[in-house]
């Protein structure tokens, strides 16, 4: 992928004509710029690979946490569809055939004699499920500090376990995080019942060392005078109007607010509020494993982080910033400056297994296609058309 990028230097010639008025519009209103969708199908291939391999992953989790030995029936699985997001109109006995590498199948015969689908892990999956919950106990703190680090973001350090339950998978936090870790840490957190009976997580201590956001910690964001500039990129055939370039100039040099502290100063409707709710999700991004999560996950958290109505429309304003993915039937926001082509820049350790776990689903169909899976283990499954699914 081939990137554009504006740093104050390159575009100060360019944009040398500037008038005094429009940066005094700039700091005390928002301008009204609109910038155009331009599709990134490279951006879009990392939202498509990955789909089916949270889906599975998440069933692996939900089924090692019941017994990873044991088969299940498929309509005990059912009751976990609406965590895997997968399709309406897609079976979930049909999902998990696809994927003989990951769950093998079986049968049992319920109380009116009827053979119904049941199924179990494969040994490889176990494996790269253990991987992965080693991995989380040696790295705990890495987890707690993502966590800390949500919480910090919003105003009363309190959020619902709903909301952290959306952003689980993409934090990096096991499935169970509120049984398997959260009770290891009392003086960190405190599990409450919120005003609306909702179940919540409150931060119990604040720590001066996470206060300082992805932004801040990294130098090469730092120009002369203090100011933090975004990383801005563009792929190929975006085409910036010079009004555009000129507000973008302007709007980068506008002070930086650290989304760990009160906003309360600002005023939304300024492009300098705009650059703090730019932050917050500049900093919620990098909080998260792969540098990105889906739209709706953040729909929520107006709130709790002391955002305007409206906040998401930031999305759409610096797609220099974020991409939006409209691939797999959801908007999914990218960090752009976090990807080189379809690769992350740095990746995490978990980010690696799950690419693991992905290459083990891939061979399974692979597999799957040379005929190896004729038949599920011992049972001649393919053969009954009888056996009830979900």
């Amino acid at each position: 992928m081939a990137w554009r990028w504006f740093g104050r230097k390159e575009i100060s010639g360019f944009l040398c004509g500037c008038k005094e008025g429009f940066n005094y519009q700039q700091q005390f209103s928002l301008v009204n710029i609109k910038l155009k969708w331009v599709k990134d199908t490279v951006l879009d291939s990392v939202i498509a690979g990955e789909r089916e391999i949270k889906a599975a992953s998440i069933l692996v989790s939900l089924v090692a946490l019941k017994n990873p030995s044991c088969f299940h029936p498929i309509y005990h699985l059912s009751r976990y569809r609406k965590q895997l997001g997968i399709p309406q109109d897609l079976k979930l006995a049909t999902f998990i055939r696809r994927f003989p590498s990951i769950f093998q199948e079986s049968y049992l015969v319920d109380s009116g004699g009827t053979r119904v689908p049941s199924f179990s892990l494969t040994p490889e999956a176990l494996i790269l499920h253990q991987e992965e919950l080693d991995f989380i106990h040696r790295n705990q703190n890495d987890l707690i500090d993502r966590l800390c680090k949500l919480l910090m973001l919003t105003r009363e350090r309190i959020l619902p376990l709903q909301t952290i339950d959306q952003l689980k998978w993409d934090m990096g936090l096991p499935h169970d995080y509120h049984h398997s870790l959260i009770p290891k840490f009392p003086e960190l957190f405190s599990l409450i019942s919120m005003s609306d009976d909702r179940a919540g997580l409150k931060l119990l201590a604040w720590d001066d060392r996470l206060a300082i956001s992805h932004l801040q910690s990294n130098s090469s964001s730092i120009e002369k005078g203090g100011v933090f500039e975004f990383p801005i990129g563009f792929t190929p055939g975006f085409g910036l109007k010079r009004k555009c370039l000129e507000w973008l100039r302007e709007w980068q040099t506008l002070p930086y607010t650290s989304p760990y502290l009160d906003p309360s100063h600002l005023d939304p409707r300024t492009d300098e509020s705009e650059k703090r709710i730019v932050g917050v999700f500049h900093e919620l991004l990098h909080l998260t494993i792969q540098k990105k999560t889906e739209r709706k996950n953040v729909s929520n958290l107006r709130k709790p982080l002391a955002l305007p109505q409206k906040f998401t429309k930031v999305f759409e304003r610096h797609p220099g910033i974020f991409y939006i993915s409209k691939k797999c039937d959801t908007q999914t926001v990218v960090l752009r400056e976090a990807y080189d082509g379809n690769q992350l820049i740095q990746k995490h350790p978990l980010g690696e297994i799950r690419e693991k776990f992905g290459a083990l689903m891939k061979q399974g169909l692979l597999d799957k296609s040379r005929g190896l899976y004729k038949k599920s283990v011992g049972t001649g499954l393919d053969e009954d058309p009888q056996l009830e699914e979900d």
